[in-house]
């Protein structure tokens, strides 16, 4: 593997914060394009998230075959990242999640959207894909190819997709902008289920969202939430 150490220490920490933050348990992954090599990207062996180290990751091809393995057992769901790279030239971060907070907008017919400012970068559009419509019933987990592009199908150009009765995807060009995303989905949704208790929520509108997300993305934003992440990450090892 000839990733560099920063890159590996992006992977272990991003892996760390999802973990903290409650956005991962067990299950769940972060992906980084490899900076080396586009058609590649980096992944943990499959490991739960707050336990992963720089010797847990992998190399793989966007196809999902293994590159420096060796005995290691990597994740069933790689293909997920894979397809989506593949798709998507301008994602150079994939995390997929099970947040139990987000399930109920998969499940149901209810869109997810923002309800505050810091949950603008979720986005104003958040497709859900179902599984069951091209592979019928299985026990919904994207080992194929063939599945994880019709997921990035569903995906677009959007960040976001939720999996119905999964989880979701979340895609982005670094991987602070993309942690900020996953985490502030699960807030949103908690958030969102709370107003949607007392009454009809006001969402943000289209402009707003747009307007919150440049602010909440720029480096006064994403840098200060970044630091204490990473504090809060570290502080719990």
């Amino acid at each position: 593997m000839t990733a560099s150490p920063e890159t590996l220490s992006d992977i272990v920490i991003a892996n760390r914060i999802l973990a903290y933050e409650e956005v991962v348990d067990a299950f769940g992954h972060i992906s980084i394009r490899d900076p080396a090599n586009p058609e590649q990207y980096l992944l943990s062996r499959a490991r739960a998230p707050e336990l992963i180290e720089a010797d847990d990751i992998v190399t793989f091809a966007q196809t999902g075959e293994a590159i420096d393995i060796g005995d290691k057992r990597p994740y069933s769901e790689r293909m997920i990242h894979g397809a989506i790279y593949e798709a998507r030239p301008d994602v150079n971060v994939v995390i997929h999640n099970h947040s139990y907070e987000v399930i109920p907008f998969a499940v149901t017919d209810v869109p997810i959207r923002p309800v505050t400012h810091t949950c603008a970068p979720i986005g104003a559009d958040i497709p859900v894909w179902d599984m069951r419509d091209k592979f019928g019933e299985t026990n919904h987990l994207v080992v194929t190819m063939e599945q994880g592009r019709d997921l990035a199908d569903t995906l677009g150009d959007r960040s976001i997709a939720l999996m119905k009765r999964h989880g979701c995807v979340v895609a982005g060009a670094t991987v602070q902008e993309t942690v900020m995303k996953a985490i502030y989905l699960q807030v949103n949704a908690r958030l969102q289920l709370q107003s949607m208790q007392i009454g009809t929520p006001d969402y943000l509108t289209d402009v707003e969202i747009a307007a919150c997300t440049e602010m909440q993305q720029s480096p006064i934003s994403l840098d200060r939430a970044w630091e204490a992440w990473c504090r809060r990450a570290e502080k719990a090892r």
